[in-house]
């Protein structure tokens, strides 16, 4: 029978008792139906999933969200709409969970209300590519409320046409000029924008990318090779991601049969209070093509057991796993 501590050398056994205290269990908040940005390719805004009213007393959300912690949630992932709309619903959450807050950065999360909350600052492309689809250039204006920021790291959301450029290590060099971290996924394009598509050359290409950028600049790049394999090839060991595999599928409403090894509580709540989301990202997304970053983190981080099988591989999980808890901030950069 294979244990944890004939698979591990000491350090990496070091590693796996960190990360095997956090029992994290985490869940996903529309903190508003509003956003500052209409960005195409967001799934927020190309499933309607902003069709629900929105509750906006706050003394509301502060009793669902002590509802939610007495549910056994320990890490509150707001997203929108845009959450810095609402500082308000926002520090509602801060002042009871463990709160992370992705947002596109454009309003800066004043410190000394929120000193050590995690920021996910959302950059799709670069400079270039934030014009066309977003409609300006985010990042130039979000450094200016971020830099030097120890509590915020940016979700760089690579595009095909940044592949074999050079344009995904400028903006990587960037961030770290702004003493930021990165962390890497890919465009999802699920409003079918014209010209981003990604092939299997391309799939290749950026996950060898990937890994040299996290070679070269290892106190910048918060991420992980088996993720980045795993997220640009849809297999995990001998499993095929999509519908029947994802583990981010809100758990009340999930009727798949069989179940798969799921996120332990998990439900993605409408701006409402009330509404229960398909899962992570949108209600209207073809798994098959989903490249969410959490969500294949997920995937993996479920999947403990499975990792078991050899050495190399429980050692991706710790990997993985780790990555997760850096990101989120249960454990330091």
């Amino acid at each position: 029978m294979k244990t944890i501590s004939s698979l591990l050398n000491k350090e990496d056994h070091e590693r796996y008792t960190r990360i095997s205290k956090l029992n994290i269990r985490s869940s996903i908040y529309d903190v508003t139906n509003k956003c500052n940005l209409r960005c195409k390719g967001c799934f927020f805004f190309s499933s309607g999933e902003q069709d629900v009213k929105e509750e906006k007393d706050v003394t509301k959300w502060a009793e669902f969200i002590d509802r939610e912690k007495e549910r056994g949630v320990n890490l509150a992932i707001l997203i929108g709409g845009e959450p810095t709309l609402f500082f308000d619903r926002v520090k509602a959450f801060y002042d009871r969970l463990p709160t992370f807050c992705a947002t596109n950065g454009l309003i800066k999360v004043p410190r000394d209300v929120f000193p050590d909350m995690m920021v996910g600052v959302s950059l799709w492309g670069d400079e270039e590519a934030e014009k066309v689809l977003r409609g300006k250039d985010t990042l130039s204006l979000t450094l200016k409320n971020y830099e030097g920021d120890q509590y915020t790291y940016y979700l760089h959301t690579i595009i095909p046409q940044q592949v074999g450029t050079g344009r995904v290590e400028r903006v990587v060099k960037k961030l770290k000029n702004a003493g930021l971290k990165v962390h890497f996924q890919l465009f999802s394009n699920d409003e079918d924008a014209p010209g981003f598509v990604w092939t299997p050359e391309l799939m290749t290409a950026v996950r060898q990318e990937m890994d040299g950028l996290m070679d070269q600049y290892p106190d910048t790049v918060i991420s992980s090779k088996y993720y980045h394999q795993i997220i640009t090839t849809g297999k995990m060991l001998d499993r095929t991601w999509g519908w029947n595999e994802c583990p981010s599928v809100t758990e009340p409403i999930d009727k798949r049969d069989p179940q798969p090894r799921h996120l332990i509580r998990f439900i993605r709540w409408a701006a409402d209070l009330e509404t229960m989301h398909r899962c992570c990202t949108s209600e209207t997304r073809d798994c098959t093509k989903c490249k969410d970053g959490a969500a294949h983190m997920s995937w993996v981080m479920v999947n403990k057991r499975e990792h078991m099988r050899s050495s190399a591989d429980f050692k991706n999980w710790v990997e993985v796993y780790e990555m997760f808890a850096k990101l989120y901030r249960f454990i330091p950069w």
